[in-house]
């Protein structure tokens, strides 16, 4: 099990292998932080599916209005779309896209992530100072690792349930 020091900032990820513990870095982003918490809480997230997963890149996910594999899921769609919340300022910091960086989503304004986000498989360095780093995988990466890939997957996965650690 994970050592969790603040479960009201760590986030459980159920994929088909066993759960993904996300660290938030509320301190660093403290508006994505709490928009993925907000989305989590609400049952957003769950059997959203991972719609771009670029081997030795990274896995991106959380289009909770298109990519919904229980409801009205759209592949055709899928990765195009956000929540019913407004679009997140971009919150850079100098934290690096190391492997198990979570990286906010986002068009090609730096201030338009909504609840996209992606898992990087290696240290992305590139992406450095142009997407917001507000997580990190702290437990369960081989996880990550194991998602199917594809632009779009054929057989995507999903994220089968999205918690706070505080409320699981």
């Amino acid at each position: 099990m994970a050592d969790i020091k603040d479960p009201e900032n760590t986030i459980l990820i159920e994929l088909k292998g066993g759960t993904v513990t996300i660290e938030l870095l509320a301190d660093v982003a403290p508006k994505h932080a709490e928009r993925m918490k907000e989305l989590a809480r609400a049952g957003a997230y769950d059997n959203v599916a991972f719609h771009r997963v670029i081997d030795g890149f990274m896995a991106q996910t959380g289009d909770v209005q298109h990519a919904n594999m229980e409801k009205d899921y759209n592949p055709g769609r899928a990765g195009t779309g956000g929540s019913d919340l407004p679009d997140l300022p971009a919150e850079f910091s100098k934290l690096p896209h190391d492997r198990g960086t979570l990286g906010a989503a986002r068009s090609q304004n730096p201030n338009s992530a909504n609840s996209q986000f992606f898992i990087n498989f290696k240290d992305n360095h590139f992406l450095n100072g142009q997407y917001t780093v507000y997580g990190r995988v702290i437990e369960g990466m081989e996880h990550v690792d194991d998602i199917t890939k594809g632009e779009p997957p054929a057989n995507p996965d999903r994220m089968i349930s999205v918690k706070v650690a505080a409320d699981a």
